[in-house]
Formats: structure tokens, sequence, C-alpha cells
């Protein structure tokens, strides 16, 4: 787990509340400092979890390479739930 905005969280809990913070400014009914609050920690939860994605696609690279040091790079799909 990491830490954003000063709290723990999990690339998971990072993205279910930069859905909810999507959809909350989409509404458009909240006060302007209220939306530029939520935008900043949105940015930040983006960055969090593009992190957690590079790390995340770095770890896979690693666990690809072949005997003699050849990298297979493999285009990775994740599952997405409908």
């Amino acid at each position: 787990m990491e830490e954003v905005t000063g709290e723990t969280i999990t690339f998971e809990d990072a993205m279910k509340r930069l859905e909810s913070i999507v959809e909350t400014l989409g509404e458009g009914n909240l006060p302007l400092e209220e939306s530029l609050k939520m935008f900043e920690e949105g940015m930040e939860l983006c960055k969090f979890c593009n992190t957690k994605l590079d790390e995340a696609g770095y770890k896979v690279e690693k666990l690809m390479e072949k005997e003699g040091g050849e990298i297979s790079v493999e285009e990775f799909q994740a599952k997405t739930e409908e």
C-alpha cells in the first residue's frame, strides 16, 4: 500500500476514488473552490495510479525476460469489468 494525500491507499481504491471524482465533477454542481480541490485530488490519484502501472509494467517485462538476457515484451491486456 502507498500513501496518497496523507492516507494509505491501494491502486484499486485510488481508481475507485478517481472514478467518483470524475463523475462528481462531470455533474457540474460544485462551487468552483470545491471543484478545484477535487481536481487537485484527482490529479494526485492519477499520478499515483500511473506510477503503479509503470511499476507493474516493469515487473511484467522483467518476468518475460528470456534466457540469454533477451527481453520479450508482450502486450498486457487487463480484464475489464462489464
